[in-house]
């Protein structure tokens, strides 16, 4: 086993190395904006450095405790060994898995939104069940995620929800999750216990930051202000501070009624126009390449990504890799970092 290949040391020290001569350049501060953006790629750069390093240590430590082993007969030695082994997998894993972020906003945050399909209540339980997955998902590995819009269910789940996941690369993670998800499973609606199948979509977005100019015309927009149907306490229910935005030209809304201000929920339903706007966008750019190059587009919207099926047996596959588990109840606690692997692994094959 050898870690140098997993990445490039002497470009990654190069980088370094420029960015803190432009650091140290007479001026450096006078564009305070691109100076911070010049601070930020360091530190991630010296993260990944760090971060390397910090793995060959552990290594190192296993092959020391792997040599006593061989000549000591000690089984809590022996013990010691195999957890730690498997805590330093795992941060290989996880490793390798940040390497292969490389998109152009694999770093940002991540706007999601859930929609059930057709079907009623059991889609709208299923698409409530998804969220449940993704906040778990997010708890395990450090991300924060806060709730921006929430429409329940007539009866039980969500009609819809949109939720930003906050974090170092969580877009380039979470990029792995757009499409449809299809649930098999014997309804607890169903007073016959009669098995159903439920749609849901998913789209995930990144935020943009004040650098990446999208034109937005004010007169293009109709802005309507409403008091907060969700969670939140007494407080948002007793002023109109919810925010909806439809964009006229495209029919696209956004709304928020996560934050206790009006002026702060425009703000966030803005960023999120911003974010579809962009996103169409890309999709129009990406869409006229693909004619030119004579290539097959996936839909986004339209492809299922993944199934997962609790009954009669049950499997978790994901149909663009391949990648299945039997173990259901893993993946809907949060478990979602090997399908994640697989996909960006996938991704790599399809653009090379």
């Amino acid at each position: 086993m050898t870690l140098g290949g997993l990445f490039d040391l002497d470009h990654l020290n190069e980088a370094i190395s420029i960015n803190e001569g432009k650091m140290a350049e007479a001026g450096f501060w006078d564009n305070q904006r691109k100076a911070q953006k010049v601070i930020d790629e360091n530190n991630e750069l010296k993260a990944k450095y760090d971060t390397f390093h910090q793995l060959v240590e552990e290594y190192e430590d296993l092959e020391v405790t792997l040599s006593l082993i061989s000549t000591e007969d000690d089984a809590e030695l022996e013990e010691e060994f195999n957890e730690t082994l498997a805590k330093v997998e795992k941060h290989i894993q996880n490793y390798k898995l940040n390497l292969l972020l490389n998109g152009k906003y694999d770093k940002n945050n991540a706007i999601v939104e859930i929609h059930p399909g057709a079907g009623g209540t059991e889609a709208e339980d299923w698409a409530d069940m998804l969220l449940r997955m993704y906040t778990r998902w997010a708890d395990q590995n450090g991300f924060k995620v806060e709730v921006d819009d929430y429409q329940p269910g007539e009866v039980a789940g969500l009609s819809s929800v949109t939720f930003t996941v906050s974090g170092q690369n969580a877009y380039g993670y979470l990029k792995s999750e757009k499409g449809i998800h299809r649930l098999v499973r014997l309804s607890p609606f169903d007073s016959a216990g009669r098995r159903h199948t439920s749609f849901a979509s998913v789209n995930v977005m990144p935020e943009l930051d004040e650098n990446v100019n999208v034109d937005i015309n004010p007169d293009d927009l109709r802005i309507d202000v409403f008091r907060s149907s969700g969670a939140g306490g007494q407080h948002i229910n007793k002023t109109s501070s919810a925010v909806r935005i439809t964009h006229l030209p495209t029919g696209i809304v956004t709304s928020s009624q996560a934050q206790r201000s009006q002026l702060q929920n425009r703000v966030t339903a803005m960023n999120m126009l911003k974010s579809k706007l962009y996103e169409l966008e890309e999709e129009k750019k990406a869409e006229e390449k693909a004619k030119i190059e004579g290539k097959q587009l996936e839909i986004g919207w339209g492809s299922q990504i993944r199934s997962y099926v609790f009954h009669p047996y049950t499997m978790v596959k994901d149909h663009r890799t391949g990648h299945e588990t039997a173990n259901g109840k893993a993946v809907m606690d949060g478990d979602l970092n090997p399908f994640i692997n697989d996909y960006l692994q996938w991704k790599l094959k399809q653009n090379n």
